[in-house]
């Protein structure tokens, strides 16, 4: 019987949407699995226990982490509000907090909501790829994007007041005898679509400012050091919650789940 069961599960996702099958593992409110680590659960202790703020060329905030938790706008329980008075003015890496752990190839969950129009954040992979978090901006340094690398995908984002997900698989860049081989690769579900499929990655955008490398040469400098998950501060009302990470190792280079 229970082969059948898992027969029939089988043959019903070969015919359904990938997001159905998929449905118990990405979106607002999928769950960390077991082999997970959660990197933040709304609580203050984890915030302190696994962030900090990113020491890059512009910083101007100190320690304790000045992000406050708040009660959840549209659900239960707490998030974090990236609001860092430090950033006010848009003045992001004043206050962007990052990983104390580093990473190299993994699948992230984080889940924003952005409380004004215009709302400002980013979610930084490998403290390097941004992965745009920015309401009115369907451009491609819009909602969305892998930054200044795709189209956005406007399309599945929720709107203000709402709780969206992002649902990453990224492959580090390799390299060889310290040249760069194989750019790094992501694949994106938004809000439990997939919208960007085995993308690979050129540059660090923004500049020194923006994350690590982003002052060698121009971006393209990249190197294999690993770097942790970054949340941008941009001095605007912005939440996250639910975000947790599986560390990988993907020999091939292929993103796609």
């Amino acid at each position: 019987m229970k082969r059948t069961i898992q027969f029939l599960f089988f043959a019903w996702c070969l015919i359904a949407t990938t997001t159905s099958c998929n449905e118990q593992l990405v979106g607002v409110g999928a769950k960390a699995p077991a082999d997970a680590q959660v990197l933040f659960d709304g609580s203050r202790q984890m915030l302190d226990e696994q962030w900090t703020y990113w020491e890059g060329p512009r910083l101007a905030a100190e320690l304790p982490i000045k992000w406050v938790i708040v009660d959840d706008p549209a659900g239960t329980g707490t998030a974090v509000n990236s609001n860092d008075p430090t950033a006010a003015g848009g003045q992001y890496g004043t206050a962007d907090i990052v990983t104390k752990q580093k990473f190299r190839d993994f699948r992230l969950h984080v889940e924003f909501l952005i409380q004004q129009e215009k709302g400002n954040s980013g979610v930084y992979l490998q403290n390097r790829y941004e992965i745009q978090v920015l309401d009115g901006d369907s451009t491609r340094h819009g909602m969305g994007t892998v930054i200044n690398e795709t189209e956005s995908p406007y399309f599945a984002y929720k709107g203000v007041g709402q709780w969206n997900a992002y649902d990453i698989q990224f492959r580090a860049a390799r390299f060889e005898n310290g040249e760069l081989t194989e750019k790094p690769l992501v694949t994106v579900y938004f809000n439990g679509q997939k919208v960007h499929s085995n993308v690979a990655i050129n540059k660090v955008w923004g500049g020194p400012y923006s994350g690590l490398d982003g002052g060698n040469n121009d971006g393209y400098g990249i190197t294999d050091r690993p770097g942790g998950i970054k949340l941008q501060a941009e001095g605007h009302p912005v939440l996250y919650r639910n975000i947790w990470i599986k560390e990988l190792d993907l020999a091939e280079p292929n993103t796609d789940f």
